[in-house]
């Protein structure tokens, strides 16, 4: 089975989690593509990939309109934050997003974008529009990296990033920059997979990308989504049968040695 997801699933290390296991339980080998999510619908869209497993709800939604794709689910979800330099210089901490990157524009302060057309570049565009903003001065860098790639770039420019939460704490480690906005619902980041159409693409492998869709969204798949940690931490809520947490909870991003950068 040919699958296509995006670089922040494989940067957060959720499917070295859920693959072995589907792979375990139903025999069928998974070759996994990442890419940003505009690269793979259109993998689906010339019947490259069996299934893609995606976080831009407008670009699916269109995918299916299309016809692609015979089926989509609900997956999973987890938070978008704005990360940058400890020192804040253009003092967004604890801002909602879109104040953030008001303040961010103002001082035409130094951002990293993937510029990739992901869902995270997506999103990140939607903002700046929503804004009315075009972000275009000199220490606004694009990169068309994945998320871990374009994350290390961030931290070497010094500059503010969008980023999933997951790929962050995956990486923490490797990086000086800090969570600085972390709780708006503006934030939310959802993820769904769609299994691409046969009837459309004759080769795709249907079957078996409606028996990875079936796990994803059993008891048993869900489970292994809401079971995965990063240094602890629940990084990606289950879409069916699980309790969503609290508003405010984004505030546990930042540790008491984040803090401590202050």
């Amino acid at each position: 089975m040919r699958l296509a997801t995006t670089t922040s699933t494989r940067d957060s290390g959720l499917l070295d989690v859920v693959l072995p296991v589907f792979e375990r339980e139903t025999g069928i080998r998974c070759d996994v593509i990442a890419v940003g999510t505009g690269k793979a619908l259109e993998l689906g869209r010339r019947g490259d990939v069996d299934v893609v497993l995606v976080h831009a709800r407008k670009a699916e939604e269109r995918f299916m309109q299309e016809g692609h794709g015979v089926r989509r689910e609900d997956v999973m979800w987890n938070r978008f934050v704005v990360v940058g330099p400890a020192d804040d210089p253009a003092t967004i901490r604890g801002l909602g997003v879109l104040a953030a990157l008001q303040r961010i524009a103002e001082k035409r302060a130094a951002f990293v974008s993937r510029g990739d057309d992901s869902g995270t570049h997506k999103r990140e565009r939607a903002l700046w529009a929503e804004l009315g903003i075009e972000p275009d001065w000199a220490d606004y860098v694009e990169t068309g990296l994945g998320q871990g790639r374009t994350l290390m770039v961030a931290d070497q420019l010094r500059a503010y990033c969008l980023t999933d939460e997951a790929t962050f704490l995956n990486m923490r480690n490797k990086l000086q920059l800090v969570p600085l906005v972390t709780d708006d619902p503006r934030l939310r980041n959802e993820y769904g997979v769609i299994v691409v159409s046969p009837g459309k693409h004759p080769g795709v492998r249907a079957e078996l990308a409606a028996r990875f869709v079936d796990f994803l969204i059993s008891p048993a798949g869900q489970a292994l989504i809401a079971g995965f940690r990063i240094e602890g931490r629940q990084v990606f809520r289950p879409a069916h049968g699980f309790e969503q947490p609290r508003a405010g909870s984004g505030a546990s991003l930042a540790t008491p040695a984040d803090r401590g950068r202050d």
